[in-house]
């Protein structure tokens, strides 16, 4: 049986805000690849190379532990051979804004060991983009070395012009310390079954501001990102079922959720989007798993939204695709960005972010009914409903439409955004300016939950007037975008405004903001779990049956886990409810057979036959990844149907558990100012019985109006 297979295999990495620590599987920095220490998206230390008495330890065991300590064991002395000069290195990584590496020299001989110890380091500033296997250097510079015997220090100081960035590398012995050629050196002894102990303390330096090292310990330090860890472990939702699988992806997605926060003011539990290639504010993607997460807690979609409103663009630059009003795709810190040699430093190619934010800021009123909040954020919300009135429908069609202005930014700037995704039926790339459905869709949420915003805050003109705009936007998609003979939607509007005929994964996302009428939807959710787009694990991005199908691309035929949640959520909304029972398995499935029921960024579009026992990963998939993690919360919220109304005290559920998810418990649900504990177990014929313990909830079964729709529309064709 295949399970418990790595994503990157060759390699371990361990992150703390804006700092990730990457090594080889045995825990070495040997300056090859993505190996390092990354300080604001900068490699300041490449090589960490330990000898003892010149010969390399042999590794035998590494763990990751709690999540942001890794630990190396290794064999220095002949354990096996009497009289015995068995001695061990224990080697332990401490990453927070800078980081610490504690080895610790432990024995158990009767005599006592003497070794010398070397460190080998060295440092090359480079860009995280540039440590990938495609990566080229764009920016190269020398490092000057400075070594002060008395503070046990070694600065080195990248020579760039253009950029400030540097390291200091301080040694806490209990020997003297010497230093040549980057190299450190000290002779130790090991008392009789004693131990010893150096500590390494990694500080960077950027832009002038000296990046601490973390205690030594396992207790959380003060910055910001851990802080934001502990609060979220803290307030994150448990599940418990008998379904060991479904339990153990829960735990697994709650715990990555819990370690991934950025610590970037002001809002500190905003997660990063995955390791470890995008550790960096991440609008849309920040925002899509902090509302999949909901059920698990508000906080990272509190603070998400928060972050997002601190990065609205405020004037017209065309090098960053910037507007005033639009939201932030993505920031970079690291050299490339920092020098103008991309626009990523803070980059707004993105059209989904926008109407993201407003049904975000509507979701999260619904789950927590904090008026206060919303009433802070409602001059962003302004702001970023003026910007796509004013300036995302580009040709005035009522459509949003995309087009890339920067040479160097993204071409593609809706939910897939790889330079590929968008193809026509025959698998030639459309051409900018491309109007995708699942934007129309996000736009009609938008203004659906906008106008909840607003009503809530005392603006109930403005709120009449966007829920006409919904009604209106619903009737002109379903005109311009449905395929009747084909029962799904164009993939989008090309630029001569002729429909992208494509199937494809968007008509989930269509689905899940209820702008398919109920009459259509159960055609649409078969058609997502035909044969060609349903490969067992998932739903694939593009048909296997399109000319431009790649199992292993981005965007064209590849499934991504995040889409199991918002497609989830979907079929749940219109109660399809064997379809949402299959996509659950196999999701769940899929966790089941990685590392810790870990789910990557990407799976393959291979199918689920005796063939291919496994789904396969997008080469450079993240592990973990934020929105792969908040799918399975979502997952779990799509099979009970659970809608929060905060200001009501109240929830709305309709729990459909299939026969292999028996029972489950959720410990520690939030809604408003409630927390309480939800049981849901399946009874015979599939009916489910509901309990809650804890703060008084008034619970209400009832079925999405959407699913009452489509039941009555099936029933009377």
């Amino acid at each position: 049986m295949v399970q418990n297979l790595r994503v990157r295999p060759d390699l371990l990495y361990v992150a703390s805000g804006w700092s990730t620590l990457v090594t080889d599987v045995r825990g070495r920095l040997a300056g090859s690849g993505p190996q390092g220490f990354f300080a604001r998206n900068t490699r300041v230390l490449a090589v960490e190379e330990v000898r003892l008495d010149g010969r390399e330890p042999l590794a035998f065991s590494t763990a990751n532990v709690r999540g942001h300590a890794q630990l190396s064991y290794a064999d220095i002395g002949d354990g096996e051979v009497l009289p015995a000069r068995a001695a061990y290195l224990r080697t332990q990584h401490f990453v927070g804004e800078g980081l610490r590496t504690q080895w610790t020299l432990i024995s158990y001989a009767p005599d006592p060991v003497s070794t010398r110890m070397t460190v080998r380091l060295a440092a090359d500033f480079a860009d995280t983009s540039e440590t990938t296997d495609s990566g080229q250097r764009r920016q190269f510079a020398g490092v000057d070395t400075a070594w002060d015997a008395g503070a046990r220090e070694l600065r080195l100081t990248y020579r760039h012009p253009g950029l400030d960035r540097a390291v200091v590398l301080r040694v806490v012995a209990p020997v003297p310390v010497q230093h040549a050629d980057g190299t450190l050196t000290m002779d130790l002894t090991v008392p009789p079954r004693g131990q010893i102990r150096v500590d390494l303390l990694v500080e960077p330096v950027i832009d002038g501001q000296h990046l601490h090292a973390p205690p030594a310990t396992f207790a959380e330090p003060g910055d910001a990102a851990s802080r934001a860890r502990a609060d979220l472990v803290r307030e994150f939702t448990r599940l418990r079922s008998s379904a060991l699988d479904v339990a153990a992806a829960w735990r697994r997605a709650v715990d990555d959720l819990a370690v991934l926060p950025l610590g970037e003011p002001p809002g500190p539990a905003a997660p990063i989007a995955g390791l470890p290639a995008y550790q960096e504010v991440f609008g849309r993607d920040t925002l899509t798993a902090s509302w999949q997460a909901l059920l698990a807690g508000p906080t990272m979609l509190r603070d998400s939204l928060r972050l997002n409103a601190e990065h609205v663009g405020r004037r017209f630059d065309p090098w960053r695709d910037e507007e005033p009003g639009k939201p932030l795709h993505e920031a970079r810190r690291g050299p490339v960005s920092a020098l103008g040699l991309d626009p990523f430093n803070d980059y707004y190619g993105d059209w989904a972010t926008a109407p993201d934010f407003l049904v975000f800021l509507g979701q999260y009123f619904a789950w927590t009914g904090d008026l206060r909040t919303v009433r802070d954020l409602l001059p962003t919300a302004r702001r970023v409903l003026a910007w796509i009135e004013e300036h995302a429908d580009l040709d005035r069609d009522g459509f949003l439409e995309y087009r890339r202005r920067s040479a160097s930014g993204l071409k593609n700037q809706g939910w897939k955004d790889s330079d590929t995704a968008i193809v026509d039926e025959h698998g030639r790339v459309v051409e900018n300016p491309i109007a995708t459905s699942e934007l129309q869709a996000y736009w009609y949420a938008a203004l659906r939950h906008g106008a909840a915003v607003f009503a809530a805050t005392g603006d109930p003109v403005r709120a009449a007037r966007l829920l006409a705009g919904a009604t209106r936007l619903r009737r002109r998609f379903q005109r311009a975008y449905w395929i009747p003979e084909h029962g799904n939607y164009a993939m989008a509007l090309g630029p001569d405004k002729r429909q992208v005929r494509s199937v494809n994964s968007n008509d989930g996302h269509l689905l899940c903001t209820g702008i398919v009428p109920a009459r259509v939807a159960r055609t649409v959710a078969r058609r997502l779990f035909a044969p060609d787009m349903f490969s067992g694990w998932g739903i694939r991005t593009l048909s296997a049956d399109h000319p431009a199908y790649n199992p292993f691309s981005y965007h064209r035929g590849s499934v991504w886990p995040v889409e199991a949640g918002t497609i989830g959520l979907g079929l749940a909304r219109y109660g399809c409810w064997d379809q949402l029972h299959r996509l659950a398995e196999a999701t769940f499935a899929a966790a089941a057979l990685f590392e810790g029921h870990r789910l990557p960024e990407v799976l393959s579009g291979l199918p689920r036959d005796p063939a291919h026992p496994h789904p396969g990963v997008y080469p450079q998939a993240c592990s973990p990844q934020a929105w792969s993690a908040s799918a399975i919360v979502a997952l779990v919220q799509a099979l009970l149907a659970f809608r929060p109304a905060a200001p009501l005290r109240t929830i709305v559920v309709d729990p459909h558990l299939p026969d292999w998810l028996p029972e489950l418990t959720l410990e520690g649900v939030q809604v408003g100012r409630a927390t309480f504990d939800l049981t849901v177990r399946r009874r015979r014929h599939g009916r489910t019985s509901v309990r809650t313990r804890g703060d008084h909830v008034t619970v209400i079964r009832r079925p999405p109006v959407q699913a009452t729709f489509a039941r009555l529309s099936r029933t009377h064709r």
